[in-house]
């Protein structure tokens, strides 16, 4: 199982809490009451939330990569608009799916009787009031941009503030140490590609895989470092211009079965097996689930995976 071994290289930590399963208690209602609160400050305003919650139900998929990487298996889950759970976190069968990210299901997620949720403003804000009268709600801000800021206040929300942090120093000690290992990281253009089910989009140096990259010191086609735009996330591109996605490497993955279709159409055409990365044999397929709907650490650490394998080779 593929979080299993990337808990085992964070496990250079000495986090032992971890390997301990956070599986949910019997229903016992979603009376906060019944255990010891604390005041949790967050993108949303102030909460009284457990001080250890024992049923969480998470409507992002950061959140669910952040439960699992430490240690614990929430009642309930929002999934991806075009697609499921994320399969690179293993067994998820327990997991009840209580909606969509941008539509959560209300009442799936009270009959979960869930003592604390956890969402995020940029996409549910407007569920929050009917969330709240369900149980402590807690948002952070934004996904993506913000991930590790996010990693580190939903760990402290569900009591593993010092875990999250050291995980988080194990991530970044190890995307330097790759970025070291490659000699001159800067000099190796990386291409980031997704193809959405209507558009392809280029990513930048502020989305999640992007932020990845950048982390190693690896460096980005200057198209895709966005300088001249206050959205440094992702820009799209068209189908007749994609031979403008090359770079030194090019990783590429799609959202959904109708962009994979669009991906396996393109990939094909001149257009693309044209691009110096390509006829390299360095263009790659990769794991939308990891380098686009992570935003987690674990998904992190799959990408460093993934640059090791692929640039190290």
């Amino acid at each position: 199982m593929r979080i299993q071994r990337v808990i085992a290289i964070l496990g250079a930590v000495a986090v032992m809490a971890l390997t301990a399963c956070g599986t949910s208690d019997p229903p016992a209602g979603n009376d906060a009451a019944s255990g010891e609160l604390r005041t949790f400050t967050h993108a949303m305003g102030t909460t009284e939330i457990p001080v250890n919650p024992k049923r969480i139900v998470v409507l992002d998929t950061d959140k669910i990569d952040t439960l699992l990487t430490l240690g614990v298996t929430p009642v309930g889950a929002a999934r991806p608009d075009e697609t499921d759970l994320p399969d690179y976190l293993g067994d998820l069968s327990s997991v009840e799916i209580v909606g969509t990210l941008t539509a959560p299901d209300t009442e799936a997620i009270d009959r979960l009787n869930p003592d604390l949720i956890l969402g995020t403003k940029f996409r549910q804000e407007e569920f929050y009031d009917e969330l709240s009268e369900i149980a402590p709600t807690v948002f952070t801000e934004l996904v993506g941009l913000t991930w590790k800021e996010n990693f580190l206040a939903d760990g402290d929300a569900i009591g593993k503030a010092d875990e999250a942090a050291a995980l988080m120093d194990v991530y970044e000690q190890r995307a330097g140490d790759l970025g070291e290992n490659l000699g001159t990281p800067g000099d190796i253009e990386i291409s980031i590609v997704r193809f959405m089910p209507d558009h392809i989009r280029l990513y930048g140096p502020d989305s999640f895989s992007g932020i990845v990259v950048g982390d190693t010191g690896l460096g980005r086609p200057e198209l895709q470092q966005l300088n001249d735009a206050d959205d440094k996330r992702f820009a799209q591109l068209s189908a007749e211009r994609v031979d403008e996605a090359d770079g030194d490497y090019v990783f590429y993955c799609a959202y959904g079965e109708t962009a994979a279709d669009a991906q396996a159409e393109t990939v094909a055409g001149s257009l693309w097996t044209g691009m110096s990365a390509v006829e390299a044999g360095n263009a790659h397929q990769v794991d939308d689930e990891i380098w686009m709907t992570g935003i987690g650490i674990t998904a992190a650490n799959l990408i460093l995976d993934d640059l090791e394998n692929y640039l190290t080779a």
